[in-house]
Parts: structure tokens; C-alpha cells; sequence
């Protein structure tokens, strides 16, 4: 196969690369939200008559023999940062663009992203309006669109004079036993607050689950907001509410600027989309 591929001009394989973050655990491919992405990538590069191989892999010197071996159209990276990026154009000349990446150099790469923090915004907002006044943020980190959803919902709060105190991030730990360890932690805090915005749904569904089993009901007693928007999301009970980001859009979006890349053409080097609030059953007015 190899040597069949690499005698055409183009073998149409489009290889998503996964850089296996330690969060996972090793198991990414797990995760709703990567799965989701996959899904919409997958749909996309179908229409487009292109094929797609999935690939988990860290050490850049591997990436870039697959790709030759393989004679790769393309390449979509997701979890890598922007020194990997750097070092992969120095390496080979294939077209790739990034999934939520954070760029500096237009002319070499394109980075399709979303609107983290105008989604924390959303977040923080509706929250407030609902008449929540303490809430905590609850992330396994505190940079790149983690950070950047913590400061959209923090300017969210301000903007409505109120005051948050570096308490309210709850700094979540990988580990899945050290985290629900601290979610017992979290337990005897909770009467400080009546909702939580979590920065991923995945994370919202996971503290709202632990909360339940503790006898806290949802939104009676305390309210949740998550980001993501993933399928599950509508499927839990109560339904969650949320921030959506467009998985299909944003597949459509890549596959749109890595044809272009492909072609030779000069691209957009970052295309941030739009995120929206998706309202469920998971946040009580407490206005009245």
C-alpha cells in the first residue's frame, strides 16, 4: 500500500494527529469531545473524497515519517503547541492546519479555534441573570482556552459588580481518583455557592453525577453550566445547560482551509468561530 501511495501524485489521506495529553489518561480517543470532532472530521473529508487515518502520537520526528511514508495530502493537528508546530514546518512540507491551536506566524500554518472567551462570557452572563452571584469555576487548568473561558466569565461577573476571588477556581486534578478526592473537598465548600460553570461539559456532567449521588439536586439546589456542547450533554439527566461550539462548522471549516493550503493557496492563519449558549435544565432562576 505504501509503495502504491507513495507512486501517485496524492494518496487523498488526511491524517488527524492526537497528541495524547496526560488528562486522558491514554485514552483519548475516549473522550466525547475528541470523539465528536472525529465524527464531523470524518463526515467532511467523506464528502471532500478524501480518506482519514486517525493517529495518537507525541514525538514529532514519528509524525513526520508517517507522513512521508504515507504520502499524506494533509495533516490536522489537535493537542499540540506552538513550538510542535514550528519544529513540523521546518521538517516537511506537507500542508497541515491545527484544531485549537494558538499561532504567531501567519504565513506557515492555519488554526481553525472558537470564541473561548466570549463563551465564558455567555457563561458568566446568563448565570448572573439567573441571579447567581457565587459561582465557582472548575477546570483541570489554567491556560489556553481554559483560560481564556475563566476570563470571559470572570469579565462577565465584573461587568455586573461582582467580586471573584481566586478561590472560586477550583483547580481540578487529572487523576480520576485524586479528582473525585477533591470533589469530596469540593462538597463541604458548596454551600458558598449556587452554581458552577465548568470549563467542558465532560467535566460538568462528571461533578453534577457526584453531586446527585451525595443527595444534591440539580438545579434545586445547585446549578451547573458547562462548554462544549457534546452529545451527551442533552442525554443526562437534568439536560445540561451549556455552551455550544459548532463541531460540524468547524470541520467544515478545516477541511475548507486545508484544501486551499493544499492547493498553495494563502490562507487565513486564524479563523475563530462563534460559540453559543445552549439553555436545558440544569440552572435555576433564583431571582425571585
Amino acid at each position: 500500500m505504501a509503495a502504491v501511495l507513495l507512486a501517485q501524485n496524492s494518496s487523498k489521506i488526511v491524517c488527524v494527529m492526537l497528541s495524547d495529553d496526560q488528562k486522558y489518561n491514554g485514552q483519548m480517543l475516549k473522550d466525547p469531545f475528541v470523539s465528536d470532532i472525529l465524527n464531523s472530521l470524518s463526515k467532511c473529508l467523506n464528502q471532500k473524497g478524501y480518506f482519514m487515518m486517525v493517529k495518537e502520537e507525541s514525538r514529532l520526528d514519528q509524525i513526520v515519517q508517517y507522513a512521508s511514508m504515507w504520502n499524506m495530502a494533509g495533516l490536522i493537528l489537535i493537542g499540540y503547541c506552538n513550538q510542535d508546530y514550528q519544529s513540523l514546518r521546518a521538517k516537511m512540507r506537507i500542508p497541515f492546519l491545527v484544531i485549537d491551536g494558538y499561532v504567531n506566524e501567519a504565513e506557515k500554518y492555519s488554526n481553525v479555534g472558537i470564541d473561548n472567551e466570549g463563551g465564558g462570557y455567555q457563561a458568566g452572563t446568563y448565570l448572573v441573570h439567573k441571579g447567581h452571584h457565587k459561582i465557582m469555576f472548575l477546570s483541570d487548568n489554567d491556560t489556553c482556552g481554559d483560560h481564556e473561558r475563566y476570563m470571559g466569565f470572570k469579565r462577565a461577573l465584573l461587568d455586573n459588580q461582582i467580586i471573584v476571588m481566586p478561590e472560586d477556581f477550583k483547580l481540578l486534578p487529572f487523576d480520576e481518583k485524586e479528582r473525585f478526592a477533591y470533589y469530596k473537598h469540593l462538597l463541604k465548600e458548596i454551600k458558598k455557592y449556587t452554581a458552577a460553570f465548568c470549563a467542558s461539559d465532560v467535566y460538568a456532567i462528571e461533578w453534577m453525577n457526584y453531586l446527585l449521588d451525595q443527595g444534591v439536586k440539580i438545579p434545586e439546589d445547585f446549578s451547573i453550566i458547562g462548554f462544549d456542547d457534546i452529545q451527551l450533554a442533552q442525554y443526562v439527566r437534568p439536560k445540561l445547560t451549556t455552551i455550544k461550539q459548532d463541531m460540524n462548522k468547524r470541520a467544515e471549516k478545516a477541511i475548507e482551509l486545508l484544501e486551499a493550503l493544499i492547493a498553495g493557496d494563502e490562507v487565513i492563519a486564524n479563523v475563530v468561530l462563534p460559540t453559543s449558549l445552549v439553555i436545558r435544565e440544569s440552572v435555576k432562576d433564583i431571582c425571585d
